[in-house]
């Protein structure tokens, strides 16, 4: 950590006591540096331990503002405080070009902030605000990840589709980023840099973002690449992330095509601004010596925000990772090329019900793959997702907050810290803890599971599949499976069992199983086993399988998957749930809970043919004291 002032001083000399108190007279060493790199697909710390950043966007210095929006009514202090105490480790923070080069010209301006619900402001210009919030997040134990948001200082700068406009040319905006890293380059606060936000554009459109291994001044993938390696320069422990694009040539066509030949043929692959990552597999990101601190970041949505032709049809998770995810963005993850940090998705609950599956399912995959997010966005003025605040800028929209939790990175029922000495929630956090307390100051976990053993297939009918094996031991503990269908990872799941759906009738499928650990290792696969689907349509009916996402002394969180194993579409559904002796269910979401039975929810009752949905809940006792006792769809 850097401590910043007379203020910041005194403080970092209060958390040191605080931490000597605790730890005795080792804690009077230096403060551990925070620095991150990445090995494979994971993100580490500089001792080789695996973190997780599950943080959140707080815009405004990208606006015409030049200021966090929020400040005319709520207070800098609280709101920082209320993030660290509720599990956000890192908050992404939008800003422009324009600004960078007014600051670095020093041209600062007095922002419009109300001083009376922000004395601790009164006085400051934009650029001390800024490094008044980074004090605030030392002081809490947060990180914080820069991005250039648009070229000019406007609200609606994100709509342009490339990094210069106007004035502002590709190289003012290297400028930019040089200044800004020289200034923090030994501030470990700051830990991430996102070059630039939502690149994008179609060739009817220009001008366009696009993605090879050109040097043309509209390439991205080569803009990102230089703008990495001079922030490198300045700073080679800084995490540089890099979104992708919005279209992206099918095989056979070139930048040059049009949108459709003249038969509508579509000759580009579309989705989200930001979310084409598709080039990486022939052009990835080059950044010579310091390649290790790349982490690709694409952004992601659902229908309330534009609705996509996959969201025009029946969807579940599993066709959003075939469809859309797995091409786009995440064989980087699967394929151990780079890490993933999913640098925006969100939205509004309770207005469409797929856009509450969608937002379910990808919290469920960020979860499951242990993908890094920021989730959009804290503002309550965001107009097409609304904010994690409500328009009080105090009240939390604990809905919305209920389904982020699970992607907020905790240990034994506390949020961790990106910082080593400082709890997340600061100095006596009742909520947080430290990275030292995470890992109790050992080295990295690298010794993988055990082979899981005994695959066997279970119930089988003409769509799908249900698998089974022996649990795996560890030297810390195993946190999930890996099922592959062949090649293809189908699941990962917590517990020992998956029932694969969506099969074709009289087929044979193979299958291995891998199992993981909390620290990313892999085991080897399991022995393979060959299973058939029946030649009928499938049984009518459902099936339920439970398995356990996190535990703590005490207490769990857990999910239930339910699949329509039928071949018409169902109303609604009911699992029943058998509770072993000092097992109780607390809270439970999509699904409505009545002594131990669970009916669906107004939004997930309709599963079409071998599609599938989830209810989750926290228990307290022991996380094996749940199973499925049955499972009937009407």
């Amino acid at each position: 950590m850097k401590v910043r002032g007379t203020a910041a001083a005194l403080l970092a000399a209060a958390v040191a006591a605080v931490a000597a108190v605790a730890a005795g007279p080792a804690a009077s060493a230096a403060p551990t540096q925070d620095w991150l790199h990445v090995e494979g697909n994971q993100i580490v710390d500089e001792a080789g331990n695996r973190v997780w950043l599950t943080g959140a966007n707080w815009f405004g210095f990208n606006a015409t503002e030049r200021v966090f929006h929020g400040l005319w009514s709520g207070n800098i202090t609280e709101i920082s405080k209320a993030m660290a105490d509720r599990g956000i480790n890192i908050v992404r923070v939008p800003i422009s070009t324009q600004l960078l080069l007014e600051w670095r010209a020093g041209q600062t301006a007095v922002p419009n902030v109300n001083t009376y619900a922000n004395p601790e402001l009164a006085g400051k210009n934009n650029l001390q605000v800024f490094d008044y919030f980074l004090e605030l997040c030392e002081r809490f134990g947060m990180k914080v990840m820069i991005d250039v948001h648009s070229a000019e200082a406007d609200n609606s700068g994100h709509i342009h589709p490339v990094w210069w406009k106007g004035t502002i040319t590709t190289e003012d905006f290297y400028r930019g980023w040089e200044w800004i890293t020289t200034r923090y380059k030994d501030d470990d606060t700051v830990v991430a840099m996102d070059v630039k936000n939502e690149p994008h554009g179609t060739p009817t459109q220009p001008p366009r973002a696009k993605w090879d291994s050109t040097t043309d001044q509209d390439n991205f993938k080569h803009v990102c690449e230089t703008a990495g390696r001079r922030i490198l320069a300045i700073n080679p422990k800084v995490l540089i992330l890099c979104e992708g694009v919005e279209v992206y040539p099918r095989p056979g066509e070139t930048w040059s095509s049009p949108n459709t030949d003249p038969d509508l043929t579509p000759n580009y692959y579309y989705t989200w601004w930001g979310g084409n990552l598709r080039g990486v597999a022939q052009h990835p990101i080059n950044l010579g010596a310091n390649q290790d601190q790349l982490v690709y970041s694409p952004h992601d949505y659902g229908p309330l925000v534009f609705d996509q032709p996959w969201f025009q049809k029946p969807f579940d998770k599993a066709s959003l990772i075939t469809d859309v995810w797995r091409p786009n963005w995440l064989y980087i993850h699967e394929q151990d090329i780079a890490p993933l940090l999913i640098g925006e998705w969100g939205g509004r609950l309770g207005q469409d019900e797929r856009q509450d599956r969608w937002m379910t399912a990808l919290r469920d995959l960020i979860v499951e793959e242990g993908l890094h997010q920021t989730f959009w966005v804290l503002n309550p003025n965001s107009g097409d997702t609304g904010g994690l605040l409500l328009d009080d800028w105090r009240t939390w929209d604990e809905q919305k907050y209920a389904l982020l939790k699970p992607a907020l990175w905790s240990h034994n029922g506390k949020f961790v810290s990106l910082d080593h000495d400082v709890p997340l929630g600061g100095a006596g956090s009742t909520t947080g803890i430290s990275l030292n307390q995470r890992y109790s100051g050992s080295g990295p976990d690298t010794i993988a599971p055990s082979v899981p053993s005994g695959l066997t297939s279970g119930a089988v009918t003409g769509s799908s599949i249900a698998l089974s094996w022996t649990a795996s031991t560890d030297n810390v503990g195993v946190s999930g499976y890996e099922v592959y269908r062949g090649t293809t990872r189908v699941a990962t799941v917590a517990s020992t069992s998956y029932t694969d759906t969506g099969l074709t009738a009289d087929t044979a499928y193979t299958y291995t199983v891998r199992a993981r650990d909390a620290a990313g290792n892999v085991s080897a696969a399991s022995t393979a086993l060959t299973a058939r689907t029946s030649t009928g349509g499938g049984s009518s009916g459902c099936s339920a399988t439970y398995r356990v996402l996190n535990s703590w002394q005490g207490g769990f969180q857990a999910e239930v998957t339910v699949a329509n194993t039928g071949t018409t579409a169902t109303r609604g559904w009911k699992v029943s749930l058998a509770l072993a002796s000092g097992t109780t269910i607390g809270s439970l979401w999509n699904g409505t809970l009545s002594g131990t039975t669970v009916t669906n929810a107004a939004h997930n009752g309709a599963l079409a043919a071998s599609a599938s949905t989830t209810f989750g809940f926290v228990g307290n006792g022991p996380s094996g004291g749940v199973t499925v006792a049955g499972c009937a769809a009407s």
